[in-house]
């Protein structure tokens, strides 16, 4: 009985123990992360050999060239990619503070299933807002009106009886002549299919051969289609608006009250381009070899289940060159991959590009560019910039040394116009703390570091102090034991 009761006594102690040198590794192991700070960490992009998708194209814009491709010119359906048609469309036709109502004909085609701004029938809606509810929660509503209004206008400004002509070369006739129908009943049932004709003689002139679109909005239809090749060059030429950028820059907009939504703020939209809100995980390649890209100014991805996925963006590059990147038919099984095939495409793209041209012209890094969760190696080095080409900042005309006196080699030239005497625009210096992090983490955390080192102690002393008591349970002193002459029984 007595042998049991040391035995489960041991047992408790050594359990005990375990858990006092669990607690005092933990504790330990906890003074080195608490010193760490919490943060996005680097994630490797995959190999371009392990996206999956029907198809991918970089082009370079600046040097008119293509700089990785995998079947840029297989045909794919474009989904909602077929928005940065009817955005460009939109800008050159229609004035952005003019005033669009939203028709019956244009929610017909609106299936249940579509993405939405979420505007009614009747409803006015400015074309600025009605262009965000297009580009950023993909709004098949928004392009109806969109490409209503464009009809619209040119069957007022360039009629069939006129000569003058529209961005695209035509007039109403031209729409009257294609569809053989009568200018009233186009305005009144057919204005998206005239909207259709436009898209496609835009497409023709900017060299898509590749594209035919029956709708404004890339609802799926078997005539409906583009390549990787064309949609580059789709927002290649888009981006020469300087209103498209700042559509496909924009990571949310809050919309304004209309006549059916009576209060501001009745809808918050955010770009479903996830690549936008965290460009640095195309900063690096797949085996880690810097990328090179500058900024992702944005884009425009689309998807329904004949399409698969795609994204197509603009990008530029630490040379300066502008990337037209755009990547379709990612299967469903790898849509939760999307944003990171194209960051791998775009980083390796952009990495081709650079080794054309390795010359630096931009500075600063993604993070420069956009306010983004990032981890340290792209968080911004110059501010303010905010698009590709802005000047640097001055962040001080003078410095100061250590005693408080101005740095002679930072005062301003008199004859310079008040302009400093050196052509270097000063670069901001982080400060810097050396040391492990134990170390920093003690320094500048003194009073919880004296608590965790005396618990850290005093665990340590009773792991010493139990395992002396246990050695001598297990190695007790033997007692002798003598008996008594004439005691014994039985003599």
């Amino acid at each position: 009985m007595i042998m049991i009761r040391t035995q489960i006594r041991n047992k408790i102690l050594s359990a005990f123990t375990a858990v006092a040198i669990t607690v005092s590794c933990l504790l330990a192991a906890g003074g080195f992360a608490v010193s760490a700070e919490v943060g996005q960490p680097e994630l490797p992009v995959p190999a371009l050999s392990d996206v999956h998708c029907a198809s991918y194209c970089v082009y370079d814009k600046t040097t008119d060239m293509y700089v990785i491709s995998y079947n840029m010119n297989e045909k794919i359906y474009p989904a909602s990619q077929t928005k940065i048609m009817t955005c460009m469309l939109a800008l050159d036709y229609l004035d952005t503070t003019a005033k669009l109502t939203t028709s019956e004909t244009a929610m017909a085609t609106v299936t249940a299933d579509s993405s939405v701004m979420g505007i009614v029938v009747g409803e006015k809606v400015k074309v600025s807002e009605l262009l965000y509810g297009l580009m950023l929660p993909s709004g098949n509503d928004a392009a109806n009106v969109l490409a209503e209004g464009v009809i619209d206008v040119i069957f007022e400004k360039y009629p069939e009886t006129g000569t003058e002509t529209g961005p695209d070369g035509v007039n109403a006739q031209y729409f009257i002549d294609a569809l053989g129908d009568t200018r009233e009943n186009i305005l009144a049932n057919r204005k998206i299919e005239a909207f259709a004709l436009l898209m496609n003689l835009r497409a023709e002139a900017i060299g898509c051969d590749g594209t035919h679109f029956t709708n404004a909005c890339g609802l799926h239809d078997e005539n409906h289609y583009t390549t990787a090749r064309d949609l580059t060059q789709m927002i290649a030429a888009a981006s020469e608006n300087d209103d498209f950028k700042t559509l496909i820059s924009s990571p949310s907009h809050v919309f304004q009250a209309t006549n059916m939504h009576r209060a501001d703020a009745w809808a918050y939209v955010k770009s479903t381009d996830y690549l936008l809100f965290d460009p640095w995980l195309a900063c690096k390649t797949a085996n880690g070899t810097d990328s090179h890209l500058a900024a992702v100014v944005g884009g425009k991805t689309g998807t329904t289940s004949a399409a698969g996925k795609g994204v197509t963006i603009y990008t530029v590059n630490e040379n300066g060159h502008e990337l037209m990147i755009s990547i379709c038919g990612i299967p469903a099984e790898y849509y939760f991959y999307t944003t990171m095939y194209l960051a791998s495409v775009t980083a390796h793209g952009h990495l081709a590009c650079w080794e054309n041209d390795p010359v630096s012209r931009i500075p600063g890094t993604t993070g420069d560019y956009r306010t983004v969760n990032a981890p340290a190696s792209e968080q911004p080095e110059f501010d303010p910039l905010h698009f590709p080409g802005d000047e640097l900042a001055d962040y001080s005309a003078e410095t100061e040394d250590a005693s408080g006196e101005t740095d002679p080699a930072a005062e301003t030239d008199p004859n310079s116009g008040g302009e400093q005497s050196q052509t270097d625009t000063p670069s901001p210096t982080p400060d810097t703390q050396e040391g492990s992090p134990l170390v920093l983490f003690i320094k500048n955390n003194k009073e919880v570091s004296i608590l965790i080192g005396s618990i850290m102690t005093a665990i340590m002393i009773l792991n010493i102090v139990l395992i002396i008591r246990i050695n001598k349970m297990k190695h007790p002193k033997v007692r002798k034991t003598t008996m008594r002459k004439g005691n014994r029984i039985g003599l």
